[in-house]
């Protein structure tokens, strides 16, 4: 009986012998068109080879505009690259995303599989954000208790103006999916104020990932080489364990990332030179080729990740929190976590931080040799031979920044928190709920 793997790859022997194939899942249904085309033109500055598939789906803006996809190369017109027609599709579905993932490990095969996501979601605004309240959702859109946009077709409930702008707004521009936004919108989500606040986009998200890739591997038989995420915040603790039985290396930013995100020449120029990369060196090359795109203060960050070496950074995390809950009644200990929490490296999103220099401050500020230990333990499951094995930044503004953030939140926890596999295997939620408690004013 063939495996899933070979009962999936073409019938050409040639095919079969090549080394890598490159899939790009752009998503540019929104204000990113334009960059969807720099991309793929960045891309076709190299293209194909004799050992490498680059291919590509591109959903365009406009609603005349077909999603399409591609097999890139170098001396062509983008337009002749183009190998299947979808029509209209919704990118934001992650099962748009599986088929074309299944579609290219099908049609492309080879030794090794990139699959980047593109910046899907950082185009969101309001046309989005109405369009899917009042046509998806059919909710009535109220302004000071009048409708001021009426459901299309018979309302199933109405949502206020001032909703709408809060997912429309920045916080929620760098989300994944378009069900993330539906989410986040949907009458049944306003009153719990899971949708509204700084996390959940990311925790959604992932939650819907895991799923997509859990049915690639199993069409594959066996994990993604690399997952990377052109996209904003990705590089968490939190993501990685999501992920880790689905993909064996992840490569993405703590921070967010700027409009020109990966610079797809240079990487497949890299790539083309020595086709024979393994997924380690690819994923370290991409790290490079990332940072030496942007200038010196450009308060960009990129990591690559061994998300084999998950769990044993997972298990180093959740001693930390234990010994952390342990000693927060003392005032001590408390005051150098609080300490340690307010220095330690930030992002765009507050309550994310780097967790190798929250470590580091941590360790130095508390003079308890179990505390110390513990530190050490998530160091060491961090360093260069561990989870984290290349990363960089360029800013001054990063300059803390070691490859890997972590959820961290000052003022409460979201409730979708519980929901992820890293919480349920850790013990950091409940240190996060002690924490809070024990700092929060009395009276």
């Amino acid at each position: 009986m063939p495996s899933a793997a070979a009962r999936n790859r073409s019938s050409t022997p040639k095919a079969q012998d090549k080394q890598w194939t490159i899939m790009v899942y752009l998503a540019g249904d929104n204000n990113l068109d334009s960059a969807g085309v720099t991309d793929l033109k960045e891309m076709k500055k190299v293209g194909s080879t004799d050992q490498i598939n680059v291919i590509a789906q591109f959903d365009r803006s406009g609603s005349n505009q077909a999603t399409k996809r591609y097999y890139l190369q170098k001396s062509t017109t983008l337009d002749k690259d183009a190998v299947a027609n979808l029509g209209e599709t919704d990118t934001g579905d992650p099962q748009v995303l599986a088929s074309f993932i299944q579609w290219g490990m099908k049609n492309y095969p080879a030794q090794h599989y990139l699959v980047v996501i593109w910046n899907h979601g950082a185009g969101w605004d309001d046309t989005d954000i109405y369009h899917t309240a009042r046509s998806t959702l059919k909710l009535n859109v109220k302004r000071r208790n009048q409708i001021a946009a009426p459901a299309r077709g018979a309302a199933r409930g109405e949502i206020p103006i001032r909703r709408l702008r809060v997912v429309g707004s920045k916080r929620f521009r760098r989300a994944l999916f378009k069900t993330t936004i539906e989410r986040a919108v949907s009458p049944g989500q306003q009153n719990r104020a899971i949708a509204f606040d700084d996390t959940s986009k990311d925790f959604l998200d992932n939650i819907e990932m895991k799923q997509v890739l859990a049915s690639v591997k199993k069409t594959l038989g066996r994990k993604i080489d690399i997952l990377g995420m052109d996209a904003c915040l990705m590089s968490m603790a939190e993501v990685g364990y999501q992920l880790c039985d689905s993909v064996a290396l992840t490569v993405g930013s703590e921070e967010v990332e700027p409009g020109d995100g990966w610079p797809y020449d240079t990487i497949l120029t890299a790539l083309a030179k020595k086709p024979k990369m393994t997924p380690q060196e690819l994923a370290r090359t991409v790290v490079t080729k990332y940072l030496a795109s942007y200038d010196a203060q450009a308060g960009v960050t990129q990591a690559a990740c061994d998300l084999t070496k998950a769990k044993t950074l997972t298990g180093a995390i959740d001693q930390l929190a234990q010994v952390l809950k342990s000693h927060l009644s003392d005032g001590t200990i408390s005051t150098a976590i609080l300490q340690a929490r307010n220095q330690a490296q930030t992002y765009e999103v507050p309550d994310y931080i780097d967790l190798y220099d929250f470590c580091t401050l941590l360790e130095h500020q508390c003079a308890h040799a179990d505390v110390q230990a513990a530190c050490q333990g998530v160091q060491a499951a961090l360093s260069p031979n561990g989870y984290v094995i290349q990363s960089g930044y360029k800013g001054a503004s990063m300059q803390h920044s070691h490859g890997l953030s972590i959820y961290f939140p000052q003022k409460g926890i979201s409730p979708l928190y519980a929901t992820l596999d890293f919480t349920k295997q850790t013990s950091w939620d409940e240190f996060l709920r002690a924490y809070q408690n024990s700092t929060r004013r009395r009276g």
